[in-house]
Order: structure tokens, then C-alpha cells, then sequence
């Protein structure tokens, strides 16, 4: 009899309320649009995991399809090098060869990387119960969210703090998601109405095929040498980027680009919610790392927009500021925002070549600053 309503007394109000959430993440998706393709799984990921018993997690000691698709992809960064191959066939770096001052623009919204990791680590320092964030590898794992780069969140936090690998990725997805939402207020804060009219001239350039083919195979070998342990992630990304321009192969770039991004953002977004478990996310160093991210966030978009700011003390063609908050990784939902709030200050303002620039850009930092973390944490750890 008691099994009957096992369902009934199995239910927490903890497990309501993270029910709540992935409630409130679907709204947003179907309401608001704000990237339904990450939104809506992450929210019915959640819904399944916090239903009483968890099946579709572990039921009776046998691991549920989530975990399943966790083990198989998350814990074996299987999702985010394909997620990456994904993205390289979309990126067009053309808009980058034609402006590539937007170049810097990619490296200066990683700040917000940097200055999370000695935040993280100074809260491990101050506050009980937070000692794991006093780990160099925990701190740089959760800083990386501040790239705006779900994979690499995942690549990252899964070799540095396994541990929090949920609280970190869901992080990262949802403030990507989340980018229409937190970049225009910190945008608006730290610029004039006059900086948000700058209208900039986009410039037509050729650019030669042979450049659209050497770039990812160069840049590929440069990485492989200056930081091997980051060529999982700059290799996929490069060699999805090889398949749009080599122009032998648009079946397979087509494939990569639609079915492979497509049923990969179905399973990873899943999966990601199923790791919004009330009993393991509702705890101070889960909600800390969601804090942390949305301020990590806010750094890089504060970041790239005040590097713009500089540039114009010395140039005399000034750059639209905005522009540099979409330095971030984003691509191409950071670009997308920018050019809204140009036409909301100037119906006549076009940026968006520039937008999609510096967000491609994001795109390629990114990473690297991923493959910088990951070769530079051991490398203090063992000098230490």
C-alpha cells in the first residue's frame, strides 16, 4: 500500500521548488525566445530529475538514460568537442579578416575569467564552508565561466572540479542563454547615449580562400604547440571551421552544422538540467558558483566595453563601445544583442558586421583562454 504513494511522500519541497525553476527556464524559452535550443531542455532536464525517486536518473541500482547520457558524454567530454566541431562549421571568420582590430576584442572580454578565479579564491579564504574554492583548480574551473563557452565550461571543470561539474555547466548554459537579459543593463551602465550612436563603416574586403583554409590548420598547430592540452577543444573547433571553407565538402559541413549541433544541443541540454538535483544543487557552494558565474559574466561584458572605451582616447575613427561586450563567446546571441540596442539608440546605427566580428572572435578566445587555464593551473600548482 505504501508503495502506492510513494510518489506522494517521496516529494520535498526542495524538489518543488527546483520543479519551479525548470518551469521558469521553459517560460523564458517559449515566451521570451531566449535561446529556446539551451532553455527548454535545461528546464525539462530539471523537471524529470527533481520528480520523486529521480528515475531518470538511478532507480533500484541501475543508472536512468540521464546518467547514462552523462557518463557517456559530460563526464567524457564527448558533448563539447562535437558541440565544438558543431560551431567551427558555423563560424564565418570573414567579418574577423576584414575588421581585425574587433581581434582584441575577443582577448579583452576574457578579463572577467581572471578576475572571477582571484574573487573565488579570496571567498575560500573568508567564508566557512566555501575551503574547496581555496583549490586553484576549482577557482579556475569555475572562473571559466566567465568565457560564455558552455564546452569549454564543461571541458575545463571536468579535468579541474568534477565535483561541481553540474553547478558549473548549468552556470555556463544558462547565463549564455541569459545574454539578452544581463548584458544590456551593464552595457547602459558604463557607457553615454552618445557612445551607443557611434556609427561605424563596415568595410567590403576579399578575402582569399587560401586564407579561409590556412587559418584553421595554422592556428590548430600554434595551439598544439604553445598549449597542447587545449587542441581537444581549439582542434574540433578548427577542423569544423575546415569543413565550411574548404569547399569539398558541404554535405558533411551542412551535416555538422544542422543534424550533428542539433541532436548534440537536444542531448547536452538534457542532460545539463538533469544535473539540477535539489539535494545536490541547493547547497551554499552550488548557489555561490551561480553567483559567481553571473558576476564573471558581468566582468567580461564590462571588460570588453571599457577596452573599447580606450582604444577610442587614441583613435580619431571612434569605435561603438558596445561592441566590445560582444567579445564574449556567445556567438551569435552576444552579436544579436548589440545590434538591437544600436537600432534602439539610432534606427540608422548598423554594427553588426563589427558585432559578429568581435563575437567570432569571442568564439576563438575562448578557448584559448580555456587551453591557458587548463596548461597554467598545473604549472602554479607545481611551482607552489
Amino acid at each position: 500500500m505504501q508503495e502506492l504513494f510513494i510518489g506522494f511522500t517521496s516529494f520535498t519541497w526542495q524538489s518543488g521548488v527546483m520543479i519551479l525553476v525548470g518551469i521558469a527556464l521553459i517560460a523564458l524559452a517559449i515566451l521570451k525566445e531566449y535561446e529556446p535550443m539551451l532553455l527548454l531542455p535545461i528546464g525539462f532536464g530539471t523537471i524529470l530529475v527533481n520528480l520523486p525517486l529521480s528515475a531518470v536518473w538511478a532507480y533500484d541500482g541501475e543508472p536512468g538514460f540521464l546518467q547514462l547520457l552523462f557518463n557517456a558524454g559530460i563526464a567524457t567530454e564527448l558533448f563539447p568537442v562535437l558541440i565544438f566541431i558543431a560551431v567551427g562549421a558555423m563560424c564565418d571568420f570573414g567579418p574577423m579578416f576584414k575588421n581585425p582590430v574587433m581581434m582584441f576584442f575577443g582577448a579583452a572580454a576574457q578579463f572577467g575569467i581572471f578576475a572571477t578565479v582571484l574573487l573565488v579564491l579570496l571567498l575560500g579564504n573568508l567564508i566557512p564552508g566555501l575551503e574547496d574554492f581555496k583549490d586553484l583548480r576549482v577557482a579556475g574551473a569555475i572562473g571559466i565561466i566567465g568565457a560564455a563557452d558552455g564546452p569549454t565550461s564543461i571541458f575545463v571543470a571536468a579535468r579541474f572540479a568534477p565535483k561541481y561539474l553540474g553547478a558549473i555547466s548549468v552556470a555556463a548554459y544558462s547565463y549564455m542563454a541569459l545574454v539578452p537579459l544581463i548584458q544590456p543593463p551593464v552595457i547602459r551602465l558604463i557607457t553615454t547615449k552618445k557612445e551607443r550612436q557611434i556609427r561605424m563603416v563596415s568595410r567590403d574586403a576579399d578575402i582569399p580562400k587560401s586564407l579561409k583554409i590556412c587559418f584553421p590548420i595554422i592556428v590548430t598547430i600554434i595551439a598544439g604547440v604553445v598549449a597542447p592540452i587545449s587542441v581537444p577543444l581549439i582542434g574540433s573547433l578548427m577542423f569544423g571551421n575546415l569543413l565550411r571553407e574548404c569547399g569539398v565538402l558541404e554535405r558533411l559541413s551542412g551535416a555538422a552544422q544542422n543534424e550533428l549541433a542539433n541532436i548534440v544541443t537536444i542531448l547536452l541540454g538534457i542532460t545539463i538540467g538533469s544535473c539540477m538535483n535539489a539535494q545536490e544543487f541547493l547547497t551554499p557552494a552550488t548557489i555561490m558558483i551561480l553567483a559567481l558565474g553571473l558576476v564573471a559574466f558581468v566582468f567580461d561584458t564590462a571588460g570588453g566595453v571599457l577596452f573599447a572605451k580606450l582604444l577610442n582616447l587614441f583613435r580619431t575613427e571612434k569605435i561603438n563601445p558596445m561592441i566590445g561586450a560582444a567579445g564574449i563567446s556567445a556567438f551569435p546571441m552576444s552579436a544579436r544583442v548589440i545590434q538591437k540596442m544600436a537600432t534602439q539608440e539610432d534606427p540608422q546605427c548598423f554594427v553588426i558586421m563589427h558585432s559578429v566580428s568581435a563575437n567570432v572572435s569571442g568564439q576563438l578566445g575562448s578557448v584559448i583562454a580555456g587551453g591557458i587555464v587548463l596548461a597554467l593551473v598545473p604549472f602554479l600548482l607545481g611551482s607552489i
